[in-house]
């Protein structure tokens, strides 16, 4: 492997991040809360390997510039904007969600991934669409 494939990794570990975090909805909906702690366990997991892996590429290769014109110029930046902005904000957000549940501090857990997980969902589906638009739309 190397750095030039590291975009392609990334993106699948976003959308394997996807995945968790949506099998994670699904078990706490049924009460499975052993399933759903090894689901965002998993998730957070593929979000950190994501998270060293992306570093590793943009200290090795920079940036890479949007080739597209027109409105799906637009509609990349707007999408990249929220995507970076609320990426900051899932990191701590993530981390805080993971020990109130680990903590077994239930309510509080519950309260906080009310609003982490559909911004960590977002960054993660987001972080695929974007991967999409870069590196394989033109």
């Amino acid at each position: 492997m190397t750095v030039s494939d590291l975009p392609a990794l990334n993106a699948s570990l976003n959308a394997a991040a996807a995945v968790c975090l949506s099998f994670g909805f699904y078990f706490i909906r049924r009460g499975r809360i052993a399933q759903h702690r090894a689901a965002m366990l998993g998730a957070f997991t593929l979000s950190t390997l994501f998270l060293i892996s992306y570093v590793i590429y943009h200290a090795n290769a920079g940036s890479r510039p949007f080739p597209g014109q027109g409105a799906i110029r637009l509609v990349y930046f707007v999408v990249l904007v929220t995507h970076i902005i609320l990426a900051a904000g899932i990191v701590p957000l993530a981390l805080l969600t993971l020990v109130r549940g680990l903590k077994r501090d239930d309510e509080r857990h519950r309260r906080i991934a009310k609003i982490t997980w559909p911004i960590w969902m977002y960054v993660s589906v987001t972080g695929v669409l974007i991967y999409l638009m870069l590196y394989q739309l033109y």
